[in-house]
């Protein structure tokens, strides 16, 4: 089973009270460990504004979480935010590994011709 590292920033509303804030988060943070992530870091960005309106709001929470886990474990993770009333957006993207080659003449023309 191949593991990828991804991202997933979501925006949870702004009216919601300290302690459903933090029951939201542990709870999708929960459900990763369920299908078996690993590496879960979770950050909250805070309150910010929006830029245009989502629902009827202007502002909400953004919290970041990076974490790796087989590419199965997407779909039913994003199932669950969308069905989250509390979730205004959310956005997965896969992190591309780092990795350092030295690039030589052969394979980079640019540094051929310098």
């Amino acid at each position: 089973m191949i593991t990828r590292n991804y991202e997933t920033l979501y925006i949870i509303r702004p009216d919601v009270g300290e302690e459903q804030l933090e029951q939201t988060i542990s709870q999708f943070r929960t459900f990763l460990e369920e299908q078996g992530a690993t590496k879960i870091k979770v950050q909250n960005r805070g309150k910010r504004r929006f830029a245009y309106p989502i629902k009827k709001l202007r502002e909400g929470y953004y919290i970041l979480m990076t974490y790796t886990a087989a590419g199965t474990a997407i779909a039913p993770f994003e199932r669950a935010m969308r069905l989250n009333e509390n979730i205004l957006r959310f956005m997965t993207i896969v992190l591309e590994e780092e990795t350092e080659t030295e690039t030589t003449e052969e394979e980079n023309p640019v540094l051929a011709r310098a």
